[in-house]
């Protein structure tokens, strides 16, 4: 079988490499150099191995917590199930995760864990590790590479996805296959702030939409409470907060308690909005402060981020330093099963370009690579399986909620009032008439572009649709749950039980 994987984050090299292994002919195509995505920014770790007091039902309680209540129980048993073997797969293939004096694998603590069960490589450095090491892998197996690629579009025949259009180098070149893998990753360049490298502008959510693919839970977007408020968006890892720091209004008093009985240690949404509201009413950042920690540790424990936060005139062993929001995490994406079947025959999607039910209304730290892991690799266990369909039903009427237009207010497009409209308006904390806003101002925006040739403008087009489907996702859930907050509406889990997966599908 001739397989295309389209992504060279953790999910997409998992699933190359498993393809591979299990007799396929696989092309990786990349949008620019293979690594270049979100996994080897990542300093968080894998989450998956248990100690004495911990086990997989305990993780899968704590996902399920995280997520609202909104998580897929069949996906995260999966997850919980497979990420043991996973881990031990990343070692084999060369993956130095950090161990104690004893040998024994060191496991951390970060933010809604109720264990230290989360591995770490180089300190604050493993997306890094584990993006060399399966890069490594690739390379020396015949797997061919197709790089600085641009995915454009689909090719389906007969209701089944048989291939794609990429750019290259100003042409287009078509790339036929039996089947197609997404692993493009999510759509932080949304935002006006964000942890996400340039590339991540839903390349392959946009896609799978025009293509006719069932999306689900775009309006789910993940805030990282913490980055370096100081210079170019730089995260500051949760872990940082799971070994003991704390998170200090201007008075220094810990102000997280105020909202969450787990202050700084509280799910990533909650963390998120109080330090928005108290950077707000103080009028400047809030104050990291990992002191206690002291210069030897944070410089052994966190090397990437003592350098940085050094190179940027802080002395975080003696300084509390500023913090923000920014953007980090899509929760949403194209709807899969359990083994990354879209509901497209021929195409499969994992990492963050997938909705596969794990994540629900907000992802547990430490989660994300290990989903790509786990996903990448049944997804290419299943290629040979016979095709099941996705069972979706028809979205709902009211998928293009009705809102008023814009008029003469509508501003003139560019990238950077697109990502400052979604900060101001589907950010954060929502509103229906921000909502409705934005949604008008970006349908002008789409109504008034040309067809797309450059890259630049295969991008813009790809972030304005996924902006308009990502407000009117926003719009239609009207009660605020996880990630998503609408300070209009009643705010709680509780107030907003879960919906049968045919009601919160979206198609654009």
């Amino acid at each position: 079988m001739n397989v295309l994987v389209v992504g060279s984050g953790i999910a997409g090299l998992t699933a190359a490499l498993h393809a591979h292994e299990a007799g396929h002919a696989v092309t990786l195509v990349t949008k620019g150099a293979p690594g270049d995505g979100s996994t080897g920014l990542a300093q968080g770790g894998v989450a998956g191995i248990y100690g004495p007091d911990d086990s997989a039902q305990q993780h899968a309680a704590d996902t399920m917590n995280a997520g609202a209540g909104l998580s897929d129980p069949a996906a995260v048993d999966v997850l919980v199930a497979e990420g043991a073997e996973r881990i031990a797969e990343l070692i084999a293939r060369g993956v130095g995760f950090d161990r104690t004096a004893e040998g024994a694998l060191q496991l951390g603590r970060e933010a809604a864990h109720r264990h230290a069960r989360i591995v770490h490589a180089g300190g604050d450095a493993t997306g890094a590790a584990i993006s060399a090491a399966l890069i490594a892998a690739v390379r020396r197996a015949p797997i061919t590479a197709v790089e600085q690629a641009l995915l454009t579009e689909l090719i389906v025949a007969d209701g089944t996805v048989r291939g794609i259009r990429v750019l290259r180098d100003g042409d287009t070149t078509e790339l036929h296959a039996d089947a197609v893998i997404l692993a493009t990753g999510g759509a932080g360049r949304l935002y006006a702030h964000t942890t996400n490298p340039t590339g991540a502008t839903g390349d392959g959510i946009a896609v799978a939409l025009r293509a006719g693919a069932a999306v689900a839970d775009l309006e789910f977007v993940q805030f990282h409470p913490t980055i370096l408020a100081s210079g170019p968006a730089f995260l500051i890892s949760e872990a940082v907060r799971g070994e003991g720091a704390t998170l200090l209004d201007d008075a220094g008093r810990r102000f997280t308690f105020d909202s969450h009985p787990d202050g700084e240690l509280a799910p990533r949404d909650v963390v998120s909005r109080a330090i928005a509201r108290q950077a707000s009413a103080q009028g400047w950042p809030v104050r990291l402060d990992a002191t206690m920690l002291g210069a030897e540790t944070l410089a052994a424990r966190f090397p990437t981020i003592d350098h940085v936060t050094r190179e940027r005139g802080f002395d975080w062993s003696r300084e509390p330093i500023p913090v923000t929001p920014a953007a980090h995490y899509l929760m949403g994406g194209v709807v899969t099963d359990l083994d990354g079947r879209t509901t497209l025959p021929g195409l499969f999607a994992v990492g963050e370009v997938a909705r596969t039910g794990v994540h629900g209304a907000n992802r547990l730290a430490s989660n994300s690579l290990l989903e790509g892991a786990v996903f990448g690799a049944r997804a290419a266990a299943a290629l040979t399986m016979p095709w099941r369909l996705v069972p979706v039903p028809a979205p709902p009427a009211a998928v293009r909620p009705p809102v008023e237009d814009s008029g003469s207010d509508t501003p003139e497009f560019s990238r950077a009032a697109l990502q400052q409209l979604m900060w101001d308006e589907v950010g954060l904390l929502r509103t229906h008439d921000g909502l409705a806003h934005a949604l008008a101002i970006v349908r002008a925006w789409t109504a008034s572009s040309s067809r797309p040739t450059t890259t630049v403008e295969h991008e813009n087009a790809n972030l304005l649709l996924l902006a308009e489907a990502t407000a009117s996702a926003a719009l239609e859930r009207t009660v605020s749950v996880g990630a998503h907050h609408r300070i209009d509406a009643a705010a709680s889990a509780d107030a907003a039980p879960a919906r049968p997966r045919s009601s919160i599908l979206e198609t654009v």
